[in-house]
């Protein structure tokens, strides 16, 4: 690593290569800095045995601002949409997911008047106003749209399918419904997992002149007259005159330490992760092979079949499946009772899958993004951004509209245009 850059990169996962590729066709020198061995952050894909695991349920909006940006760097995706039809489960109740119009008109979860509720507010989601929700929580938003508590649960279960936050008191309703919006226009699986996005990025900067450096912690970014240091676990210093940081929130105000400022002191602290317990399981069959989706109706679980969609194994007649529990903000965790809350919900739907059971990954607590979204986050944001000079942030959690993948390809784009921007003028 030479010493002097013009734009450091910090975090080489979905964000940092998306910027890294931006900022490559201007013939800045980029260096990527990831503390882990291996590239790519949470859109990492393992392989175990034959398969290819996600961390997780992994899916990726066809009608997000993800996917265009993506494409626009030459990203190809391949894999397929899950057709919108399943369970919905109540205890040992079984009920036909009403997420399509067959499924509308034949549940047992709604009735009659129920139905036509449900179509309504599917409807009226299309042509609500991101902008006046801003004051809402999901949950007020929710209340507001619909007095029928099964079409509120409805909205919840989409809610949390679509967000993976389970906190509707506590949420932004702007963020969740223009998830929503996105959701029920269709999610793509992608074949081999989300690290084929990652190699192809990665493969881009490479070709672009971009250098990734793996392994190495970044201690400290400290502000010098018209540049950038920053101290390496390596005890090596680096100058920079940009820094991009990809990075979580609170590894963001130790790198920084007394540079971080007081907006950026109190709105990280008070900033909680999204999370989650995810069972990841590849089979040699299904014990009820058409039951490819459902959702608990009251507790917050979700249940996958991702390999009917997407290629996820090296053998075309493997089952991968994802088993997930969308946490909430005040749960205690507890690793032993999670995993068997999980298979227990499998067991319900897949009664005797332990005896197909190739292989399996449990994670107790999975980071899914780095911020609950919550009211007055946008304006916070802002001013975090702008504190500090030369610094640029991108991740999850940095766009005020959008989390998960959307608002780290989103946001990343955008830091990497301030950065060409500033260089220009």
């Amino acid at each position: 690593m030479k010493g002097t850059w013009d734009v450091v990169i910090v975090g080489g996962g979905l964000a940092g290569y998306v910027a890294a590729n931006y900022l490559a066709k201007t013939g800045m020198s980029i260096l990527i800095i990831e503390k882990d061995k291996k590239v790519g952050g949470r859109a990492r894909t393992d392989k175990i045995n034959q398969e290819f695991f996600n961390l997780g349920p992994h899916a990726l909006y066809k009608k997000g601002n993800a996917v265009p940006i993506l494409q626009e760097l030459g990203i190809e995706l391949y894999g397929k949409s899950p057709k919108l039809q399943g369970l919905l489960m109540n205890d040992k109740v079984e009920y036909t997911a009403p997420f399509n119009p067959l499924g509308v008109f034949t549940t047992g979860f709604l009735s009659w008047k129920e139905r036509m509720e449900w179509l309504k507010v599917l409807v009226k989601l299309k042509s609500t106003d991101i902008e006046k929700l801003s004051e809402q929580t999901f949950q007020q938003w929710v209340q507001q749209i619909t007095n029928s508590k099964n079409v509120q649960s409805l909205l919840l279960i989409l809610g949390r399918l679509a967000t993976y936050c389970h906190a509707p008191e506590k949420v932004s309703a702007s963020v969740i419904v223009t998830h929503l919006k996105m959701v029920t226009q269709g999610v793509l699986y992608i074949d081999k997992g989300w690290q084929t996005i990652i190699d192809q990025l990665h493969n881009k900067a490479v070709i672009s002149g971009v250098q990734i450096q793996t392994g190495v912690i970044v201690n400290e970014i400290k502000m010098a007259e018209n540049n950038i240091i920053l101290s390496l676990s390596t005890k090596e210093e680096l100058i920079c005159k940009y820094v991009l940081s990809t990075t979580g929130p609170q590894e963001l105000m130790k790198m920084l330490g007394d540079n971080t400022t007081q907006t950026q002191m109190d709105f990280f602290a008070q900033m909680s992760p999204v999370k989650g317990a995810a069972l990841d399981i590849a089979l040699t069959q299904l014990p009820k092979p058409n039951r490819l989706f459902a959702m608990e109706i009251t507790e917050p679980f979700y249940y996958s079949v991702h390999s009917n969609s997407a290629v996820l194994s090296d053998n075309k007649n493997t089952i991968v499946l994802h088993v997930f529990k969308y946490l909430h903000p005040d749960d205690n965790i507890d690793g032993k009772e999670l995993k068997k809350e999980l298979e227990q919900f499998l067991e319900k739907i897949q009664p005797g899958w332990q005896k197909h059971k190739i292989s399996s990954r449990f994670m107790p607590t999975i980071t899914v993004n780095q911020r609950l979204p919550q009211i007055g986050d946008e304006q916070k944001l802002q001013r975090s951004k702008s504190e500090v000079t030369g610094l640029y942030l991108a991740g999850d959690w940095v766009s005020s509209h959008s989390i998960l993948s959307e608002g780290a390809v989103s946001s990343a784009k955008q830091a990497a245009e301030e950065i060409i921007e500033k260089e220009q003028r």
